[in-house]
């Protein structure tokens, strides 16, 4: 679907590693990204989601992105988070990152009351203005998100010349993505998945453009995108088969799992996480994410095996 290689294929979201202290560790942030860039990611999104974004101050915020933009720089791509709570702060966030030298903008709906579709569209038309970036609107339906309609969407695409893109990641994502292509055709340039790349496969038969799931196994995201591109659709089956184990697992016990399994693969010192309300790694499901990991051990690059 994507007029354009550079905005094709897996896109990992970046999770914010801390010290013990909780304080930021952007030595482990470099790490992360060299990870990532040696797994053969397509691009780098940051501050997400997955990145505790709600969780760092706005100077954490600007350390974060600034910090992946130049470790990617002329490697990989990089998509800047810029979701807040008002159209001024998302707006002000766009030039910054624009000024960094990010690649796009992605953002939700405005992240602290739900907005109306008018609201909405004012948000829109100021990350818009504020630069040149492409901009993903990113279609969210988890804590703190606001989901979008199709049409609500197409009417941005058509309407606001630097939304091009989308990330869904709604509830029932992938027959979202068919009616969003639908509902905007040639405005959208690209739609990609989220959900860690659970629906990978059915979005890929309806014409998604890539995936953005967390980075912990950067490598077999890319390995199962790999051979859907080259349609060994049997081998991508086989790999989604080995993968789906981990992608269940983290919709359980989320952020903890993406830091966990970085930490083990040699990537990153610490796995705290600051996300209030999340579950953590007990000795069962520690023992459990051992079994699930030695299964996709084949898949991994060898440079980072996960050791327990």
């Amino acid at each position: 679907m994507t007029r354009s290689g550079k905005w094709r294929g897996v896109f990992v979201i970046v999770p914010t590693p801390f010290q013990p202290d909780l304080t930021l560790d952007l030595d482990g942030l470099r790490q992360i990204v060299r990870f990532s860039l040696a797994c053969g990611v397509h691009g780098l999104v940051t501050p997400a989601n997955a990145s505790e974004q709600p969780y760092l101050s706005d100077d954490e915020r600007r350390a974060v992105m600034r910090t992946v933009i130049e470790e990617a720089a002329g490697k990989a791509p990089v998509v800047a988070g810029v979701t807040a709570s008002t159209r001024l702060i998302a707006a002000a966030l766009a030039r910054e990152a624009e000024a960094m030298g990010a690649d796009a903008l992605m953002a939700m709906p405005p992240n602290m009351q739900r907005a109306t579709d008018e609201e909405i569209r004012e948000y829109y038309v100021a990350i818009d203005a504020a630069g040149r970036l492409p901009i993903f609107l990113q279609n969210y339906g988890g804590a703190g998100g606001t989901p979008m309609s199709p049409a609500l969407m197409a009417g941005l695409l058509k309407t606001l010349p630097d939304v091009r893109f989308v990330k869904e990641e709604t509830e029932f994502s992938s027959a979202m993505m068919t009616r969003t292509i639908e509902a905007a055709g040639p405005a959208l340039e690209g739609i990609m998945g989220g959900k860690a790349g659970r629906h990978l496969l059915d979005e890929y038969a309806r014409g998604c453009s890539g995936t953005m799931p967390a980075c912990e196994i950067s490598d077999v995201h890319v390995a199962l995108w790999d051979a859907l591109e080259a349609g060994q659709t049997a081998r991508a089956r086989e790999i989604y088969r080995f993968l789906l184990p981990l992608l269940m697992f983290e919709t359980g016990y989320g952020t903890a799992v993406y830091k966990e399994v970085l930490r083990r693969r040699g990537v990153i010192g610490c796995a705290i996480i600051r996300q209030t309300g999340g579950r953590t790694l007990d000795r069962y499901a520690m023992a459990d994410l051992s079994a699930i990991l030695d299964d996709l051990a084949a898949l991994m690059n060898p440079a980072f095996p996960a050791k327990g």
